[in-house]
């Protein structure tokens, strides 16, 4: 059961991070100063980094059998 509540998180973690690896490639070959290159992917590379660490936490939380945060509260 645990592991269908795994799928939706890691498919839309998938999707995103692609995204953000496709604005990443398109920052890298747009031609612009190399400052705003490096903040741009410095940026994505956040973002992507962000949407992995979010997947885990989350896959952490289906695991432990806390399901709805919202009980948190």
């Amino acid at each position: 059961m645990k592991g269908k509540k795994l799928v939706a998180p890691a498919v839309i973690t998938t999707f995103l991070v692609l995204w953000f690896f496709g604005y990443l490639a398109l920052c890298l070959l747009v031609p612009m100063p190399v400052f705003f290159k490096v903040v741009g992917c410095l940026v994505f590379l956040a973002l992507i980094s962000v949407s992995i660490y979010v997947l885990t936490e989350r896959i952490k939380e289906i695991r432990s059998g806390e399901e709805d945060d919202l009980g948190n509260y």
